[in-house]
């Protein structure tokens, strides 16, 4: 199929499926800068990247044109994404939630470790949140919440053997996030802040003993060069990736245009990402282990899969320790808006002072 018609074909399609008798025409002719999550990572590469510079420009028949990099190419950190984002400096930033969580606690509970042992259990508690991780990067941010798109779980890289969870006793361990840091030392293991980047190198100088992230993002880094177990269950969550757009630059477009967009990424981004999150751990986790690789080659890592036991105990970590202590530090009004959402789904409830 030539471009031009396949364009026509997009921009006809979303019309219809949007509902609208908007056209090409009725859409504000805008560019936007735009700011991407981990450029290395396949959510980036996969979905990011080919909505915002693609499907995005071809659905509006050119109305809307992106800019992008991310924000590792920029230099920044993952945790100054939403602090520029409110300040104008670019028009829409994604970053993983946990990242943000000095600014914003609330956004730490969008990530609870082991209460979305699956892809449509960790989506339905996202779906859940959502109203309340809208609320908050308008209050926190001064932005408008767009989308919410996984990596996929986050789960454990060892350089040594391990053979279950209490196995972590007493190891220097990476955490993916605070919430996850917490949960390790509620086990006995010491959380250890190191970035992403720094790992490998950490992994293999025994800086850390082991590291937590998704199983896709650990085979993409090579983290499998300097570890030879891996411990498959989601002690760092499914790290979500909240997408927004800078609130002065929302209102500055056209109702149209916000719906247009607002539809676009709802249904050409968030739910395709979903939609393979979980055919991409099991893809991510033979690419690690002795599985069928269409990404590469195998790792040859050795599986460890976590006992009735090992969840037994982590549960009660979070339940008698971690989800307190987050608590405490998110204030009432934000625990009763988790239990009311996401602890429905999972039959979860935080006590409240």
């Amino acid at each position: 199929m030539n471009r031009s018609l396949k364009t026509s074909l997009l921009a006809g399609i979303a019309a219809f499926a949007f509902g609208s008798a908007a056209t090409a025409n009725d859409l504000d002719e805008v560019t936007l800068s735009v700011v991407g999550s981990w450029s290395s990572l396949p959510l980036y590469q996969q979905f990011e990247a080919p909505f915002w510079t693609q499907t995005l420009p071809e659905m509006s028949d050119g109305q809307i044109t992106v800019e992008m990099t991310t924000f590792n190419q920029l230099g920044s950190s993952g945790g100054d994404v939403y602090r520029l984002l409110s300040d104008g400096v670019f028009d829409v930033g994604m970053t993983v939630a946990d990242y943000t969580v000095s600014d914003a606690p609330e956004l730490e509970a969008l990530d609870v470790p082991l209460i979305a042992m699956d892809a449509d259990t960790a989506k339905e508690t996202v779906d859940a949140a959502r109203e309340w991780v809208a609320d908050s990067m308008r209050e926190r941010f001064d932005s408008q919440l767009l989308a919410i798109a996984p990596y996929p779980p986050q789960i454990v890289f060892c350089r040594d053997e391990v053979t279950s969870l209490a196995d972590l006793e007493g190891k220097r361990v990476r955490g993916s996030g605070r919430m996850t840091t917490q949960f390790l030392e509620a086990l006995g293991a010491e959380g250890v802040n190191i970035g992403f980047g720094e790992v490998p190198g950490s992994l293999e100088r025994g800086v850390v003993d082991c590291a937590i992230t998704g199983a896709g993002s650990g085979y993409s880094a090579g983290w499998w060069e300097s570890a030879t177990h891996l411990l498959v269950i989601p002690l760092g969550g499914w790290d979500p990736v909240v997408t927004a757009m800078n609130l002065e630059r929302w209102e500055s477009l056209s109702e149209e245009t916000q719906t247009f967009i607002q539809n676009a990424i709802t249904t050409e981004f968030e739910e395709p990402a979903w939609a393979d999150a979980q055919g991409a751990l099991e893809r991510d986790i033979a690419c690690l282990t002795d599985g069928e690789c269409a990404a590469g080659e195998n790792a040859g890592m050795i599986l460890v899969e976590a006992s009735e036991e090992d969840m037994a105990t982590a549960l009660e970590a979070l339940t008698t320790r971690v989800l307190p202590d987050w608590a405490e530090r998110a204030g009432d009004e934000w625990v009763t808006r988790w239990n009311e959402t996401v602890g429905q789904v999972v039959d979860i409830e935080i006590s409240t002072n």
